[in-house]
């Protein structure tokens, strides 16, 4: 079942947020930011633990109030109309909010309930999701024998019993493997494929690339860059080389050979012996960097060319790598649409 498509009239933006801000004391968790979302789209907002996504969304989401800043969902103030905006938006948390003495259809049956749904409504919708998220065979069993990747499954489950236009993903992979996670990923895009509009919180940079068709770098609760995965690693630059100096070869000389064909200072890392360089011309490159270091008598383990991730992105535009704040411990669990959410 789809999400029901936008009012007539209603705003072009599923989410639009002015001057956000939120303090806590004299911490600034969120400074000022800025969001258009369109509807239909996966927007993601990249950045580490501690930088203010989850208290952005909980803004959205109505869990927490704005310190200042103007928001609407759905084309809803959040401030003049709350409940209105909780009706049309699903939440799901950075860890999976279900209750593990249930079975999975007992999950899904409390969230309709709680929605006051009709039964019947409920119970195929129940199915429905159960069927799609691929825990039909395991629904009457209790949900404390899941694995973990079922867990944010029937989580996200949860969060659609009611068909929201629009969903909020709080790092809907955290702690799972990697085949669970790119399960999570051909879900996500499912969904917008229906027609639901996707707010996603992640520090995966791989995600981001993978998911979201419009990226927001947040780091100390401000927004640093925006725009495609495309054009924020243009910012970084174009192609770089990459060397691996054989034992015993001069990094000194390998440096100097790879200054000929470069377009930058490479840089050196002594301990992996790896050595990056700005380059241009495609892989043509790769066989000038061959006949220069030929020339200085170096040899090599390994060359590529490659392009820049949006590692070297949050690199470039914070100094630091995009996963290393360490986790904050939670700072309280809320509820909306049956959701848990943590602080960050």
């Amino acid at each position: 079942m789809t999400p029901p498509p936008p009012p007539s009239g209603a705003a072009e933006a599923a989410i639009s947020a002015e001057g956000l801000v939120k303090h806590f004391g004299d911490v600034k968790a969120v400074d000022g930011i800025d969001l258009t979302v369109p509807y239909g789209t996966v927007y993601g907002l990249l950045g580490p633990n501690g930088a203010g996504k989850t208290t952005t969304v909980r803004m959205l989401a109505t869990l927490l109030r704005p310190t200042a800043g103007r928001a609407t969902v759905g084309g809803i103030d959040l401030a003049k109309d709350p409940d209105a905006v909780r009706r049309q938006i699903g939440l799901t948390g950075q860890y999976a909010a279900v209750d593990e003495y249930l079975t999975g259809r007992e999950n899904l049956d409390m969230i309709g309930r709680l929605y006051h749904l009709p039964g019947a409504y409920v119970k195929q919708r129940a199915d429905e999701l159960l069927e799609r998220f691929a825990l039909t065979d395991a629904a009457d069993r209790p949900v404390k024998t899941y694995s973990g990747g079922m867990r944010r499954r029937l989580d996200l489950s949860a969060s659609l019993v009611a068909t929201p236009r629009i969903l909020f993903l709080d790092e809907p992979t955290t702690g799972l493997d990697p085949r669970s996670r790119l399960q999570m990923w051909d879900v996500i895009a499912d969904l917008v494929a229906d027609g639901t509009t996707v707010l996603l919180t992640t520090q995966y940079l791989e995600e981001a690339d993978q998911l979201a068709e419009q990226i927001v770098v947040i780091d100390k609760g401000r927004i640093i860059a925006e725009g495609t995965s495309d054009q924020l690693k243009t910012r970084v630059g174009g192609d770089r080389i990459e060397i691996v100096v054989q034992q015993g070869f001069s990094l000194e000389d390998a440096a100097a050979a790879i200054r000929a064909v470069a377009d930058g200072e490479p840089t050196v890392d002594a301990d992996t012996r790896l050595l990056r360089a700005p380059v241009s011309g495609g892989s043509t490159v790769l066989v000038e960097a061959v006949r220069a270091l030929d020339a200085q008598g170096v040899k090599i383990d390994d060359l590529a060319l490659r392009r820049p991730t949006l590692d070297d992105v949050f690199l470039t535009l914070t100094g630091h790598a995009a996963e290393e704040e360490p986790a904050p411990q939670a700072a309280g669990q809320s509820r909306g649409r049956g959701r848990r959410t943590k602080e960050a």
